[in-house]
């Protein structure tokens, strides 16, 4: 747990964050993103000596793009509203038909790799940026 101290208000906001899955958790942040023009994206700082740059950290968060239905587009469909459940069958139905299209942003690697998985399974052609 943090130090921080939030008042009542932010701590009640907060709890309520905390309960949400992680593709609700993706849309409330393209949301905030969208809505006051801030991105979500931590910016690097610069090295303050003039010694190398750090090496690369692993990469934590990542965007599933659906890049093809392939021959099962039924069974895609099927895999795509597994992973986003609050998506209708016609809005499924035309992601799948419009690809390339991100189905997460964001996602952490297990959630984003389980993702993968699923398209796969189903026939679909995925890639994770």
């Amino acid at each position: 747990m943090s130090d921080i101290k939030l008042s009542d208000k932010l701590q009640k906001i907060a709890s309520e964050i905390e309960t949400l899955t992680v593709v609700e958790m993706a849309e409330l942040a393209k949301y905030l993103e969208e809505k006051f023009g801030v991105s979500a994206m931590p910016v690097a700082a610069a090295p303050v000596s003039g010694g190398a740059a750090p090496a690369a950290e692993e990469k934590t968060s990542f965007t599933v793009v659906l890049t093809a239905a392939g021959d099962n587009k039924l069974g895609v469909i099927k895999a795509v509203r597994e992973i986003l459940p609050n998506l209708g069958l016609m809005d499924a139905k035309k992601l799948v038909e419009s690809t390339p299209k991100d189905l997460l942003v964001d996602a952490k690697k297990p959630v984003a790799e389980e993702a993968k998985k699923k398209i796969e399974a189903a026939g679909g052609k995925v890639e994770l940026k």
